[in-house]
């Protein structure tokens, strides 16, 4: 099983409620196939919209703190040893419970990340994505599948982390 960390970014944006309902409407096969086990919502600030959702999906929300990595902050929420890294409006395509789930049963111990395709992201992230497959990941992103506990080590990973690069693809809702 995994956790969900679910970033709202922006939750006073109208659009924000929307696009969390989205991803969180996306992760509820996951949860029927008994892949996703807990879902954590991180916001840089209160905001009673964003909690009202939360507790109407049995999600958890969390407070990051200013300049602190969103995916740090759940992951000390988070109840599963490995995470799965979202933003709101991130939607997994079909096939992706199947692939997750094969994926973290055959991972050995040191295999910690993995990245879901984004293809949405600008050039910017495009270009950063394959400069990391060559010299390794120093940090995590949304679309990454991590060990929880690389995650409680800070907001960087220790040294330079290979990610594994899953077929599983993520379209923005």
């Amino acid at each position: 099983m995994l956790s969900a960390l679910i970033s709202v970014a922006r939750p006073n944006d109208p659009d924000a409620v929307d696009q969390l309902a989205d991803t969180l409407g996306a992760l509820v096969a996951g949860v029927a196939a008994g892949l996703v086990g807990d879902a954590v919502i991180i916001v840089p600030a209160p905001n009673p919209t964003i909690e009202t959702v939360a507790e109407a999906t049995g999600a958890k929300v969390v407070l990051r703190g200013r300049g602190a990595s969103p995916w740090s902050a759940g992951a000390r929420a988070a109840r599963r040893d490995w995470v799965l890294c979202l933003e709101a409006g991130d939607v997994p395509a079909e096939g992706w419970i199947r692939l997750l789930d094969r994926f973290i049963g055959t991972a050995r111990p040191e295999v910690s990340l993995a990245r879901l395709r984004r293809p949405h992201t600008g050039l910017p992230a495009r270009m950063a994505a394959r400069g990391e497959r060559v010299i390794g990941a120093t940090a995590p992103r949304p679309g990454d599948l991590v060990r929880r506990e690389r995650l409680l080590a800070g907001p960087k990973f220790s040294g330079r982390l290979k990610a594994r690069p899953l077929a599983a693809r993520l379209d923005r809702a």
